[in-house]
Order: C-alpha cells, then sequence, then structure tokens
C-alpha cells in the first residue's frame, strides 16, 4: 500500500513541530571566499529555532560536533533544546536531502518519512552522502515507518497546505536531470501517493539565480488553508517581472482542493543582490514557519520592512523575525532551503 492509502499525509509547515532539522554548513565551495561570513545569521537561525523547538544537528564527526556546540553556547543558544548527530553530508541544503515527514489521519500514533533519492538538483555538485541522510536519520527513529520510493524529488520543489493541495514547479520537476524516465502524469501519481494529495498545482519558471531549477520555496509559499503567498517583481525591466507574473495568472485562475480560488496575497522582491558578479536568488519567500515565530531572510533593503509587515498580516498568531541572509543567499540558497520540519503527532 502507498502512504497515501495507509492514511499517511504531509502536514502544513504551520502545523505544530516537534522539531526542525538542520545539516552544519561546512562546504566551502557553496559559499567561495564568504563562507566564515555566514555564521553569525546561521546560529541566530539555530538560537531562534530553539526557543520554541527542539533542533537536531547534523554534522559531520565528534571533532565538528564539539566545535559546532562551543560555538552555539557562545551565541547564548538554549542548548536544552540543541541535539547533534554523526551523519556526514556534501553540503547544508536539509530541505532537498533530508526526509520528508509524514502523519497519519487514520492512526494519530504512527508517523513516517520518504527517503526521496537525491542528485544535487540534476547532478549540478557532489551527493554522495547527501542521499544517504534520511537513512541515517532513520536509524535514530526505527520505530518510524520508511518509504523510499526511488525517484529524484527534493523538499524545496513542493508546498502543500496540509489540506490535499500541492504547489510545484514544472520547470524543476519535469527538468530532463531529475526524472527522465517519468512524464507529467507519473510524476504526480508519486505526489499524491507519497505526500497524500488530491490536487496539484502547476506553476512556471523559478527566478533569476536559483540553481535548483526554480523550486517553489523561492516563489509561492503557502499561508493559510486557501491563502497563497506569492513573490511577485514591480520592476518591468527586472528578468524577474515576467516569470513571475505569469505564475501569479496562473496561481489567479487555479483552484484547490476545496473547489474555492485561492486568496493570492502579493510578496515583493528584495533589491537585487550580486556577488562576485553573479546574481543571487534573494527571495522573501524563502522563510521559514516555527512554533511561534516565522524566520524570514533579510537583505539590508527597504523592501525587508514591507515584507515583515505583510508576513505579520499572514501570521498574526506568530512572532516574525527577520535575519540578515545577504551572506547566507551565496550560497544559492536561504532559511527554508536549510531546515527541515518534523510535524508533532496528532494529538
Amino acid at each position: 500500500m502507498t502512504p497515501k492509502e495507509q492514511g499517511y499525509y504531509m502536514p502544513a509547515e504551520w502545523a505544530k513541530h516537534e522539531a526542525t532539522w538542520l545539516t552544519y554548513p561546512k562546504n566551502p565551495d557553496s559559499w567561495p571566499g564568504k563562507i566564515e561570513n555566514i555564521y553569525p545569521s546561521y546560529h541566530l537561525f539555530i538560537k531562534t529555532l530553539a526557543e520554541d523547538e527542539r533542533v537536531h544537528i547534523n554534522v559531520d564527526d565528534q571533532e565538528v560536533a564539539d566545535r559546532v556546540r562551543g560555538q552555539l553556547e557562545e551565541a547564548g543558544c538554549r542548548m536544552q533544546n540543541i541535539s547533534l548527530h554523526i551523519i556526514p553530508s556534501n553540503d547544508a541544503w536539509c530541505r532537498d536531502h533530508g526526509p520528508a515527514f509524514l502523519l497519519n489521519r487514520k492512526e494519530p500514533s504512527r508517523r513516517a518519512m520518504v527517503n526521496w533519492n537525491h542528485n544535487a538538483w540534476g547532478g549540478k555538485y557532489p551527493y554522495e552522502l547527501d542521499t544517504e541522510v534520511p537513512l541515517r536519520i532513520h536509524e535514530l527513529m526505527p520505530e518510524v515507518d520508511l518509504f523510499s520510493p526511488g525517484i529524484v524529488m527534493e523538499g524545496g520543489s513542493i508546498e502543500v497546505n496540509g489540506c490535499g493541495d500541492l504547489l510545484t514547479t514544472t520547470s524543476c520537476l519535469l527538468n530532463s536531470n531529475r526524472n527522465p524516465q517519468l512524464g507529467q502524469d507519473q510524476i504526480e501519481g508519486y505526489l499524491r501517493d507519497y505526500y497524500g494529495v488530491e490536487n496539484i498545482v502547476w506553476l512556471g519558471e523559478g527566478i533569476v539565480g536559483d540553481d535548483t531549477d526554480g523550486h517553489i520555496d523561492d516563489i509561492v509559499r503557502f499561508v493559510g488553508e486557501d491563502t497563497i503567498l506569492a513573490a511577485v517583481e514591480e520592476n518591468v525591466w527586472d528578468e524577474n517581472y515576467e516569470p513571475l507574473q505569469k505564475n501569479l495568472r496562473m496561481l489567479n485562475h487555479c483552484r484547490l482542493a476545496n473547489g474555492k480560488q485561492p486568496t493570492v496575497v502579493e510578496l515583493p522582491m528584495p533589491d537585487m543582490v550580486f556577488y562576485d558578479g553573479q546574481r543571487l536568488p534573494a527571495s522573501y519567500a524563502n522563510f521559514y514557519i516555527a512554533n511561534g515565530k516565522v524566520i524570514f531572510p533579510t537583505y539590508r533593503c527597504l523592501t525587508d520592512n514591507e515584507a515583515a509587515y505583510i508576513l505579520e498580516a499572514c501570521f498574526p498568531d506568530r512572532e516574525v523575525v527577520g535575519i540578515d541572509s545577504t551572506d547566507i543567499v551565496w550560497g544559492l540558497g536561504s532559511f527554508h532551503c536549510l531546515s527541515q520540519q518534523m510535524p508533532a503527532l496528532i494529538q
């Protein structure tokens, strides 16, 4: 039986977490010439998370664990909420190489994880350790059901509302560098079976500078069962203007599993961020919904405040916390890409 047939589904990110999983950044090739600059913001991210929930962090070995523990203590983190695990990796993007956690509507005491294959966004980077991370995490919790579909899928490529709907992009999931043997209908079958959804909304392209071929978590996010936050570029001369407008038009004409047309809230794009002559995929949509907080990336520009106001209106029950991501985004991702939620069991 598929996970869906057994009653499994992926909850929305705003559902209560038991924990957040991270993989500690260490690869200088991901932040060439700048990796040391990212740690103040990354440690602040961990500190903010640990105020409200447990944080599990994958590290390569005991020496790294000892060093990281000391740095987090120095940063003032609530260490009683932080666990370090010796799980080697190639990179830090736990959203994509970590497992997808599922809950069960039929049996609330059961939880599962999906071990999707990972090929580093179409074979762009080394991934032999990353693709083993879900199995290593499962060794820590063998009581959790494990499903291995055998195809490539990344957490940042999909977005769910926990009510039967899933958002994704054709530019990523239908890219021949992922699962060339599968057509759109077959991909949809896997999405329904392993995320427990009914309705799939396909959008187009992602933003400039995104090396994932268009991950949804840089452009469009659910912020409620019927409400979608969509990144928009207001400068008509910007390369992102037309792709984001096209996605906006698609959203304004789609229907959800409940038959409703979603409420679409526009989220501005930040000023362009460049480093070493390269435009980076800076976006406010790469926020992470934690227990009691929404942590979003800021980029040292005036629209940081506007984004904060919009997120506060979308999440009146949570504290909205902005953390500087100007250096982190040189790795071509931000806080959502770095994290993976483990939902709490249904009470």
